[in-house]
């Protein structure tokens, strides 16, 4: 399993949130707001908490369902390429905000993706944003969605290639 995929950095990642929502919740007492930051939390819990639920379950359903050697021959550390570029369209085409795609990076570190892979999958997923396009088109019309595109069309496979340059420096 690479380093990155440990839940070791959960446990800092929890502390830091643990200190950075009491302090907020002592400001917000001193403001007499604490109940309404409390209920507002509330309710964004049961708002988000299916989604997330489920997003852990297509998370861990992934790391069984799919061998090893699949991953490994895809987007594993020999991919290369081949990996950095399947990252880059798996990315694009995830659907769903962050409680969607990050159990799925997740569940690629842990079934043996390579680190570019996962760099190029998430920059794909936040620049190209497929499932969002519609809305992007909606909201600003095809020209601006097209000019967008265009901007960041080449972003996702050069961090892919960035990363696996780095890791070779780092080693």
């Amino acid at each position: 399993m690479h380093p990155i995929a440990k839940m070791n950095g959960m446990v800092g990642a929890t502390v830091i949130m643990g200190v950075l929502a009491a302090a907020t919740t002592w400001v917000a007492y001193q403001q007499g707001k604490h109940i309404d930051g409390l209920n507002a939390a509330w309710k964004m819990t049961w708002e988000i908490l299916p989604l997330l639920a489920f997003a852990l379950i297509l998370s861990g359903m992934v790391q069984v369902i799919i061998p090893q050697e699949l991953i490994t021959q895809w987007v594993g550390s020999e991919s290369g390429a081949k990996g950095i570029w399947m990252g880059t369209l798996a990315g694009g085409l995830c659907p769903g905000g962050p409680y969607v795609s990050f159990p799925i990076v997740v569940a690629l570190l842990r079934s043996g993706a390579s680190v570019p892979t996962v760099v190029a999958f998430l920059t794909s997923w936040s620049l190209w944003a497929v499932s969002r396009l519609a809305l992007e088109v909606g909201f600003l019309g095809w020209r601006f969605v097209v000019i967008r595109l265009a901007c960041v069309f080449f972003f996702p496979p050069l961090a892919g290639y960035m990363a696996m340059f780095v890791m070779k420096v780092i080693k």
